[in-house]
């Protein structure tokens, strides 16, 4: 028994998905289920109760679950303090971030973090925010990347920064040849919006409630890049966060309008799982975001 196996058996436990325990160890599905196997004959015990209707562990599955978290933890520890002690930094970082700050706000700090240590491979992935926290809850990344970080006991919020919210719109629109912009102006204006599971969205619709401003939604996206090639085609109106637009107000496809009524700012933040050893890569990557971004 290695504890590798033992791993394989927290991560299934956790995720409660072969495919995923899998995945996060790069190993094949019939791979886990024969580590499984191996353990179930160490310990003479039946460890799952395999059911296609739900995934459940035994009480003794339970139990070799918290002691192999304890060894999991102990071993990761040591093996991040002994990379301390040598001052090496290397090792995979997988991260889970949703579109807008993995489009605009990450590539430049991961250019210059690699610059700094090339031997790190940083395996990015793009979801939407609610498949962000389940990637770190369930261990299949180290790092999240979110906007208006949603607190849980399992989890620990890195604030990284407040991102300034603009109204943008089409160049020909009446707004653009507005200096600024009160919020009670959008009444009745048709507007491009995010989904509404969307944290922005959601935040959005506060701040317009706030304001007792009622907006005609024309369209909705679960993305930012949809909803300005959306108001490109002057389609609509839109409030999105001020980095995801530099590129098209340089070239002019868009305008951005600053909003009078107050500052309205996007928070965003790092997550992982609360008691996860950080490699000393993931500590220095964690140190360049928070100077950086």
């Amino acid at each position: 028994m290695q504890i590798d196996s033992l791993k394989v058996f927290c991560d299934l436990a956790e995720t409660e998905s072969f495919t995923k325990a899998a995945q996060i160890n790069s190993i094949t599905q019939s791979a886990v289920s024969q580590q499984i196997s191996a353990l179930e004959r160490v310990f003479k015990s039946l460890l799952i109760e395999r059911s296609k209707k739900k995934f459940r562990l035994t009480r003794e599955g339970q139990v070799l679950y918290d002691y192999s978290k304890q060894i999991i933890q102990t071993y990761e520890s040591l093996h991040s303090r002994l990379q301390e002690l040598k001052d090496i930094i290397s090792g995979t970082i997988r991260v889970a971030t949703i579109y807008s700050i993995g489009l605009h706000d990450l590539p430049p700090y991961i250019k210059r973090f690699m610059k700094s240590y090339p031997t790190v491979n940083i395996h990015v992935e793009y979801r939407r925010a609610n498949q962000v926290y389940e990637d770190v809850l369930s261990n299949v990344v180290d790092l999240g990347l979110v906007a208006y970080p949603v607190r849980d006991s399992k989890l620990e919020i890195v604030p990284l920064r407040k991102e300034p919210l603009v109204l943008i719109a089409h160049p020909q629109h009446p707004f653009s040849r507005q200096k600024s912009i009160k919020l009670k102006s959008l009444a009745g204006q048709k507007v491009i919006s995010f989904e509404p599971d969307i944290p922005t969205r959601k935040a959005l619709d506060k701040i317009l409630k706030e304001h007792d401003v009622e907006v005609n939604h024309v369209m909705e996206f679960d993305n930012v890049e949809t909803v300005k090639r959306a108001v490109e085609i002057d389609a609509g109106v839109s409030i999105v966060p001020q980095g995801t637009v530099t590129q098209e107000i340089a070239k002019q496809t868009l305008i951005a309008v600053p909003i009078e009524d107050g500052e309205f700012y996007r928070p965003l933040a790092a997550i992982f799982k609360r008691n996860k050893v950080l490699s000393p890569a993931m500590k220095q990557f964690l140190a360049i975001l928070k100077e950086s971004i």
